[in-house]
């Protein structure tokens, strides 16, 4: 387990987002976001470089982005 205090920081937020997502989608009914919500709480167990967790963060942010803007999902 990584206790440096910028993984704790990112993982908090993006979990955090992650939520705020996954509760949005369950509400309102959308699979796009309570995919992509589900995904945000989850990964940032398994990646141990802040880094890292930002990118994918960003990419299933910009892809969720893309779902909802150009497939009308």
């Amino acid at each position: 387990m990584n206790l440096d205090p910028a993984y704790l920081f990112g993982s908090l937020l993006v979990g955090s987002i992650g939520f705020v997502l996954f509760r949005y989608g369950k509400a309102q009914r959308r699979m796009p976001h309570t995919g992509v919500g589900i995904l945000m709480m989850i990964y940032p167990y398994f990646v141990s470089d802040v880094s890292v967790m930002l990118v994918i963060a960003a990419l299933l942010s910009a892809a969720l982005w893309i779902a909802v803007r150009f497939m009308n999902v």
